[in-house]
């Protein structure tokens, strides 16, 4: 599946149909006087938020939606059929802005949310509507209204609960890779290696998603590289994993870098909780990794765990606390 996680649409919502001029004609009925029908509505426009879907890729190759018009009204007091109504699919997490993004229409970040997006004109009165008692035989009409039309664009920022970060080859999506090879009940929805991945750790009564964005560089918040493009998709999780390579030159200078280019991004993707894992230890002697250890000691509060993924070592604990560390929601 390819991963799209912005796309610009049209939409249109249905015109209204018109209502309808018509006196009763029947037989030994003198005087029928007005039976003209009103328009029926015009299909409408709302946006629904999906399970088991992570990319807008749909909207690619397809960038117009219009609803269709509502039926005129009719003879014998007969209402027009009111449009179907035109439902857009989007993944859970995806933002609806307007056209210049300047203002946020909606948010969906619930399975389920639904969001009107543009009505549908109401339907154009029949001259029935106007009969009383001093116009007996009316002849006016009204039209449809104009169904809404706009451009919106839909941004997806994925739903997860841990964030990793980290340089390009840390480690994160191997990590991810072992946490499934090394559970049964884990559900694993990779992308590519330039796009997020998620991935789901199913415990006996939790389940952690964890997003995996592209290795970040220095100057991402401004661009550079994949820039913030993909820092959007943490924007929402809970706590932030960063992973860093134990056999670079510098493994303190690769933290401070990234967590420089998390606090310029903003969002507060700086003030989250973190939790950081030393990975690739199976590289260096075990007395330089605790001096690395020692030396981010020194400068970060937050827990710092050693880890191999070769050999598996320091990996449970390091799951064990990001589990303990995502505050879930009571279920009743």
């Amino acid at each position: 599946m390819k991963f799209l996680d912005e796309a610009k649409i049209y939409i249109k919502a249905g015109d209204g149909g018109n209502g309808c001029l018509s006196f009763r004609h029947a037989k030994f009925v003198e005087f029928g006087g007005p039976d003209g029908g009103s328009g029926g509505s015009g299909g409408s426009v709302y946006a629904v938020a999906i399970p088991n879907n992570n990319t807008l890729i749909d909207y690619r190759y397809q960038q117009h939606f219009k609803a269709k018009r509502g039926e005129n009204g009719a003879g014998q007091n007969k209402t027009g059929k009111k449009a179907e109504d035109i439902i857009l699919r989007v993944p859970v997490g995806t933002q609806i802005l307007d056209e210049d993004k300047s203002a946020e229409i909606a948010d969906l970040t619930e399975v389920g949310q639904k969001i009107l997006l543009a009505r549908g004109g109401r339907g154009g009165l029949g001259n029935i509507a106007f009969k009383s008692s001093t116009n007996r035989t009316p002849r006016q009409t009204t039209p449809g209204e104009l169904g809404q039309e706009r451009w919106i664009w839909l941004r997806l920022k994925m739903i997860a609960d841990v964030g990793l970060v980290g340089f390009p080859n840390a480690g994160k999506s191997s990590l991810i890779s072992v946490v499934t090879n090394s559970k049964s009940k884990v559900g694993d929805y990779p992308f590519s290696t330039t796009t997020p991945q998620l991935g789901v750790i199913k415990l006996e009564d939790n389940e952690i998603i964890v997003a995996d964005i592209p290795g970040l560089i220095e100057s991402a918040h401004v661009g550079k590289g994949l820039g913030d493009k993909f820092l959007a998709h943490i924007e929402r999780c809970q706590v932030i994993l960063h992973i860093i390579a134990a056999d670079v030159e510098s493994p303190v200078e690769s933290y401070t870098v990234i967590r420089r280019e998390l606090e310029l991004y903003g969002h507060n993707l700086d003030k989250k909780p973190e939790v950081i894992a030393l990975n690739k230890a199976d590289l260096i002697d075990s007395d330089a990794a605790l001096k690395i250890r020692s030396e981010l000691g020194k400068i970060t509060d937050n827990p710092v765990f050693v880890i191999s993924l070769v050999t598996n070592t320091g990996v449970m604990g390091l799951i064990d606390c990001i589990t303990k560390s995502v505050v879930k929601p009571a279920t009743w």
